[in-house]
């Protein structure tokens, strides 16, 4: 993994916007309608190109695919193992039953009137039986393959990355059907996960790419399935689902690998968001070589000072999100510049910091909430914030 040697690297956290033709493409496989692979190998190489050369442009240092084969960031698992059918129930954000007027604003009906809300834009389907990764991973390579044969064509970039659901982001989402003949609780359901996934992880890697795991779950679950219980058992879940992590990666070196955490990148209140610190020291636990973590939002910019209570371990880097993915104001790189040298500050070298982004900007296709062109520009001005702060901390 590159870190911030002579200048502040760039990234970000994933998901990039895909454009119209293959939104339909991917929304059409979704519905069980016929598709042209053909065509739709076609369409990816298109948008591929698209992203990688406006990447460059920006001055992202360490692109990625966009993710833009997959209809979303975790749901796209369902696709590539067995066991998985039927509806699972799956909860929501507080925000959507503490503010109503919020829920009106976002939908344009009365307030009053009662609304369900999803945690996600799609049905999820639940784990009904076991799970098992398809042998020949033909979905996974076909991603991969049409990632390389994009950069071949691109070779700009130094170093790439590869995002991966979490086996906790799968088992919160996709969720263990009780009666599930297969697994009786959910510890079992998580730790088959981690086994299957592990086939998808260690074929990112052996591409030569940078392995992101995608780990929402260890934040945000807190207000969506352990919303009414103590946080001791939200806090023994996320050990679990970190135990499940480590199993999953016991072939990849840990400098191979990130993991990103969030709260969710919805625009609303974020009201019962819980604090990073209790967090902090499990995520440490992971065997990885990065975390990448939000800390543009307002609700968690302040959180930035625990790297001097806790300090970041040696052979990890941090991943600061200082560009907000869900709103179409553009930071100013004097902004991005002032966040990265308060980080810098908590964490005491600039060398192990990477400025990123809080989340991904189209997690689910469909899903987005800064227009196209202002993404783009949003990632220019992390560049040019990074230029910024090099210049203030390697001098």
């Amino acid at each position: 993994m590159r870190t911030s040697q002579d200048s502040i690297l760039t990234t970000h956290a994933g998901s990039l916007p895909r454009s119209e033709p293959l939104m339909r493409m991917l929304l059409d496989k979704e519905q069980g309608n016929a598709l042209d692979e053909a065509s739709f190998e076609s369409q990816v190489r298109d948008d591929l190109a698209f992203i990688l050369q406006k990447q460059r442009e920006v001055g992202i240092d360490i692109p990625n695919d966009g993710e833009l084969p997959r209809l979303g960031f975790s749901f796209y698992v369902k696709d590539r193992m067995t066991g998985f059918g039927g509806h699972a129930q799956r909860g929501t954000v507080t925000d959507f039953a503490k503010f109503p007027g919020y829920v009106a604003l976002k939908t344009g009906r009365p307030a009053g009137e009662e609304i369900k809300q999803s945690a996600t834009m799609y049905d999820m389907p639940e784990c009904q039986s076991a799970v098992l990764y398809d042998a020949e991973k033909r979905v996974a390579h076909q991603e991969l393959r049409l990632f390389s044969q994009a950069l071949d064509n691109d070779k700009a970039a130094a170093e790439t990355f590869v995002t991966a659901a979490t086996p906790g982001i799968v088992s919160t989402t996709l969720l263990r059907n009780a009666d599930n003949p297969d697994y009786a609780t959910d510890r079992d359901y998580v730790l088959a996960l981690a086994e299957e996934l592990r086939h998808e992880y260690e074929l990112i890697v052996e591409q030569g790419h940078i392995l992101q795991l995608d780990a929402p779950d260890l934040a945000l679950e807190r207000q969506i399935m352990f919303l009414n219980q103590p946080l001791d058992a939200f806090l023994k879940r996320v050990e679990l689902h970190i135990e499940a992590i480590n199993a999953a990666l016991v072939h990849i070196p840990r400098d191979r690998v990130r993991m990103h955490v969030c709260w969710g990148n919805w625009d609303g209140p974020h009201i019962d968001d819980m604090d990073l610190e209790p967090l902090l020291p499990l995520l440490y636990q992971a065997k990885v070589g990065g975390l990448s973590i939000p800390f543009a939002n307002p609700r968690h910019q302040h959180e930035v000072k625990l790297f001097k209570r806790y300090p970041l371990p040696s052979d990890m880097v941090l991943i600061p999100g200082l560009i907000d993915v869900t709103t179409n104001y553009l930071e100013h790189p004097e902004v991005v510049a002032d966040r990265i040298e308060t980080i810098t500050n908590s964490v005491g070298d600039p060398k192990r910091i990477i400025a990123g982004t809080d989340c991904g900007f189209s997690t689910f296709a469909g899903y987005v909430m800064v227009a196209h062109d202002v993404v783009w520009e949003k990632l220019r001005m992390l560049s040019e914030g990074a230029r910024l702060a090099t210049a203030r901390l390697f001098s």
